[in-house]
Protein backbone atom coordinates (compact mmCIF):
# COMPACT_ATOMS: atom_id res chain seq x y z
CA UNK A 1 0.00 0.00 0.00
CA UNK A 2 2.81 2.43 0.85
CA UNK A 3 4.38 1.82 -2.56
CA UNK A 4 1.34 3.46 -4.15
CA UNK A 5 1.94 6.77 -2.35
CA UNK A 6 3.34 9.33 -4.80
CA UNK A 7 6.68 10.66 -3.58
CA UNK A 8 6.03 14.11 -5.06
CA UNK A 9 3.53 14.62 -2.24
CA UNK A 10 6.52 15.00 0.12
CA UNK A 11 7.94 18.25 -1.34
CA UNK A 12 4.37 19.53 -1.75
CA UNK A 13 3.70 19.02 1.95
CA UNK A 14 7.07 20.48 2.99
CA UNK A 15 6.55 23.53 0.75
CA UNK A 16 3.07 24.10 2.17
CA UNK A 17 4.38 23.83 5.74
CA UNK A 18 7.12 26.35 4.93
CA UNK A 19 4.51 28.58 3.32
CA UNK A 20 2.57 28.70 6.59
CA UNK A 21 5.68 29.93 8.40
CA UNK A 22 5.97 33.20 6.49
CA UNK A 23 7.75 34.80 3.54
CA UNK A 24 8.57 32.12 0.94
CA UNK A 25 10.99 34.24 -1.10
CA UNK A 26 13.35 34.73 1.84
CA UNK A 27 12.83 31.14 3.03
CA UNK A 28 13.80 29.74 -0.40
CA UNK A 29 16.81 32.05 -0.65
CA UNK A 30 18.16 30.99 2.76
CA UNK A 31 21.63 29.50 2.41
CA UNK A 32 21.98 25.99 3.81
CA UNK A 33 25.75 25.80 3.34
CA UNK A 34 28.55 27.23 1.22
CA UNK A 35 31.82 25.77 -0.03
CA UNK A 36 34.91 27.56 -1.33
CA UNK A 37 36.03 25.81 -4.52
CA UNK A 38 39.63 25.41 -5.68
CA UNK A 39 38.91 27.90 -8.47
CA UNK A 40 38.28 30.57 -5.86
CA UNK A 41 34.55 30.63 -6.52
CA UNK A 42 32.13 30.24 -3.64
CA UNK A 43 29.33 27.73 -4.20
CA UNK A 44 26.30 28.25 -2.00
CA UNK A 45 23.46 25.77 -1.62
CA UNK A 46 20.09 27.30 -0.78
CA UNK A 47 16.71 25.89 0.20
CA UNK A 48 15.63 26.44 -3.43
CA UNK A 49 18.53 24.26 -4.60
CA UNK A 50 17.59 21.59 -2.06
CA UNK A 51 14.01 21.48 -3.37
CA UNK A 52 15.20 21.10 -6.97
CA UNK A 53 17.80 18.44 -6.06
CA UNK A 54 15.21 16.52 -4.04
CA UNK A 55 12.80 16.78 -6.98
CA UNK A 56 15.34 15.26 -9.35
CA UNK A 57 15.96 12.35 -6.96
CA UNK A 58 12.24 11.83 -6.44
CA UNK A 59 11.65 11.88 -10.20
CA UNK A 60 14.21 9.08 -10.60
CA UNK A 61 12.50 6.92 -7.97
CA UNK A 62 9.04 7.66 -9.39
CA UNK A 63 10.11 6.60 -12.89
CA UNK A 64 11.61 3.46 -11.38
CA UNK A 65 8.30 2.79 -9.58
CA UNK A 66 6.45 3.18 -12.90
CA UNK A 67 8.02 -0.02 -14.21
CA UNK A 68 5.96 -2.12 -11.78
CA UNK A 69 2.70 -3.69 -12.79
CA UNK A 70 -0.38 -4.45 -10.77
CA UNK A 71 -3.09 -2.71 -8.78
CA UNK A 72 -0.58 -0.66 -6.77
CA UNK A 73 0.83 0.91 -9.95
CA UNK A 74 -2.65 1.94 -11.15
CA UNK A 75 -3.32 3.52 -7.77
CA UNK A 76 0.11 5.19 -7.87
CA UNK A 77 -0.60 6.69 -11.32
CA UNK A 78 -3.98 7.97 -10.15
CA UNK A 79 -2.59 9.52 -6.98
CA UNK A 80 0.36 11.01 -8.89
CA UNK A 81 -2.11 12.68 -11.24
CA UNK A 82 -4.00 14.11 -8.26
CA UNK A 83 -0.74 15.40 -6.75
CA UNK A 84 0.09 17.14 -10.03
CA UNK A 85 -3.39 18.71 -10.10
CA UNK A 86 -2.76 20.08 -6.59
CA UNK A 87 0.58 21.52 -7.77
CA UNK A 88 -1.15 23.17 -10.72
CA UNK A 89 -4.03 24.60 -8.69
CA UNK A 90 -1.72 25.95 -5.99
CA UNK A 91 0.66 27.46 -8.55
CA UNK A 92 -2.20 29.30 -10.23
CA UNK A 93 -4.17 30.37 -7.16
CA UNK A 94 -1.81 30.70 -4.15
CA UNK A 95 0.53 33.71 -4.22
CA UNK A 96 3.25 32.04 -2.14
CA UNK A 97 3.33 29.13 -4.61
CA UNK A 98 4.00 31.43 -7.55
CA UNK A 99 7.76 30.82 -7.46
CA UNK A 100 10.14 29.21 -9.91
CA UNK A 101 10.95 26.55 -7.33
CA UNK A 102 7.33 25.48 -7.02
CA UNK A 103 6.93 25.60 -10.82
CA UNK A 104 9.97 23.35 -11.40
CA UNK A 105 8.85 20.82 -8.78
CA UNK A 106 5.35 20.87 -10.27
CA UNK A 107 6.84 20.34 -13.74
CA UNK A 108 8.74 17.33 -12.40
CA UNK A 109 5.44 16.04 -11.01
CA UNK A 110 3.91 16.39 -14.49
CA UNK A 111 6.87 14.48 -15.98
CA UNK A 112 6.25 11.78 -13.36
CA UNK A 113 2.63 11.46 -14.50
CA UNK A 114 3.50 11.39 -18.21
CA UNK A 115 6.41 8.96 -17.79
CA UNK A 116 4.34 6.70 -15.54
CA UNK A 117 1.59 6.35 -18.11
CA UNK A 118 4.11 6.00 -20.96
CA UNK A 119 6.04 3.23 -19.22
CA UNK A 120 2.79 1.44 -18.33
CA UNK A 121 1.51 1.61 -21.92
CA UNK A 122 4.79 0.30 -23.32
CA UNK A 123 4.83 -2.52 -20.76
CA UNK A 124 1.20 -3.41 -21.54
CA UNK A 125 1.90 -3.47 -25.28
CA UNK A 126 4.82 -5.78 -24.66
CA UNK A 127 2.82 -8.03 -22.32
CA UNK A 128 -0.12 -8.33 -24.70
CA UNK A 129 2.04 -8.68 -27.79
CA UNK A 130 0.70 -5.67 -29.70
CA UNK A 131 2.69 -5.30 -32.94
CA UNK A 132 4.53 -8.48 -32.08
CA UNK A 133 5.06 -10.61 -35.23
CA UNK A 134 5.01 -13.80 -33.17
CA UNK A 135 1.57 -13.08 -31.73
CA UNK A 136 -1.58 -13.43 -33.77
CA UNK A 137 -0.44 -13.02 -37.18
CA UNK A 138 1.86 -10.90 -39.54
Amino acid sequence: MFRAIPLFAIPLIVYNLMMLSGDMQSALAAELFAVDLMSGARWSFSVHDAFVAAGVLILYFEIFKATRTGVASVLDHTLSTLVFVVYLIEFLTVAACGTSTFFVIGLMSLLDVISGFTVSIVAARRDFGVNNPGFGGD
